[in-house]
């Protein structure tokens, strides 16, 4: 299992190059094919100087190569075709979930049905689904894709941020062959190791919007599973309690409120009135000042319960 042109022209596919460095989505310095200095290469020195094609597939062929590594420590007790190892490597390098997705524990222990339907939950965000689908496609079904493109955007604007109206496909078939021909010399000059995950998203295209923008790398999560989106009330807000209404409280509602409110203030206050009142307290609480401003929150924190508390009891779910 190597990386080779087939391989990494099949990730290239699916990402998009800038040739200068820029802001990716959450503001972190990227560089060509998605790469951060993460990969042991600065990045900052291509601050505002884009680099020849040529470059760009040289540098990017080596990262990857470095970054398949982790793919294969996964994969080493079952070996991959070369179209399961491409498309592994595609989805590491998007998620850098390799050894924590549950599509790869399935399959390893050839439960093959249940790793096909389990690739998809990573999928956020939705702009995900195609490429997750091709890759899906790729590993267990031997399903290429590409077709020797990927979308290069080809100005930043002066936010750093790719200018998402540059974008154009251009084909990148003979740099990427060329640098995968000899052996490619790469300056070192930052830890972490240049296998290491990138600290970055990559640039992820839509296949229907030439000028789609970045997109942020699914976290991780043991499960996998995207979260439900909460109830959708009247008032068009979220329902944290799908038994509750949100809408505006009833006249009888806002009348319990009131009263509740005074009731749970008197109750509190009338308590803290008996504790001072037994002489309980150290010196130190018993000074005007200090009870005073314990009375006024207690009032206040009580009448929030009481206020909290009367709509529930007034309105039914």
């Amino acid at each position: 299992m190597r990386v080779d042109y087939a391989v990494a022209m099949e990730v290239a596919a699916h990402e998009a190059l800038v040739r200068q460095a820029y802001k990716d989505s959450e503001g972190v310095l990227t560089w060509c094919v998605g790469m951060t200095n993460a990969t042991g290469h600065r990045v900052e020195r291509y601050i505002g100087k884009p680099q020849t094609l040529q470059h760009c597939m040289n540098i990017y062929a080596w990262a990857l190569t470095n970054y398949a590594e982790q793919v294969r420590e996964v994969f080493k007790d079952r070996p991959l075709t070369q179209a399961q190892f491409a498309a592994a490597v595609s989805f590491h390098w998007n998620t850098g979930a390799i050894r924590t997705a549950t599509w790869v524990r399935y399959w390893l222990r050839g439960d093959i049905e249940r790793a096909r339907t389990a690739f998809m939950n990573w999928i956020t965000p939705k702009s995900l689904a195609a490429r997750r689908a091709k890759e899906r496609d790729l590993f267990f079904d031997g399903k290429w894709t590409n077709n020797g493109t990927m979308l290069e955007y080809t100005r930043v604007t002066s936010r750093m941020t790719p200018d998402w109206g540059s974008g154009k496909r251009i084909n990148v078939e003979d740099e990427l062959r060329l640098a995968f021909a000899g052996t490619v010399d790469v300056v070192l000059d930052q830890q972490p190791d240049p296998d290491a995950v990138p600290a970055a998203p990559t640039l992820t295209p839509s296949d229907d919007e030439p000028d789609a923008s970045a997109v942020p790398v699914p976290k991780p999560r043991p499960d996998e599973e995207a979260p439900m989106p909460a109830p959708i009330g009247h008032d068009g807000g979220p329902i944290l309690d799908p038994q509750i209404s949100r809408q505006a409280p009833s006249p009888v509602a806002q009348s319990a409120k009131a009263v509740g409110a005074a009731k749970w203030a008197a109750i509190a206050g009338a308590l803290w009135t008996a504790v001072v009142a037994a002489d309980v307290l150290p010196p130190a609480f018993t000074t005007p000042e200090f009870i005073a401003a314990v009375t006024a929150a207690i009032g206040a924190v009580a009448g929030a319960v009481g206020s909290y508390r009367a709509p529930k009891n007034a309105e039914p779910g």
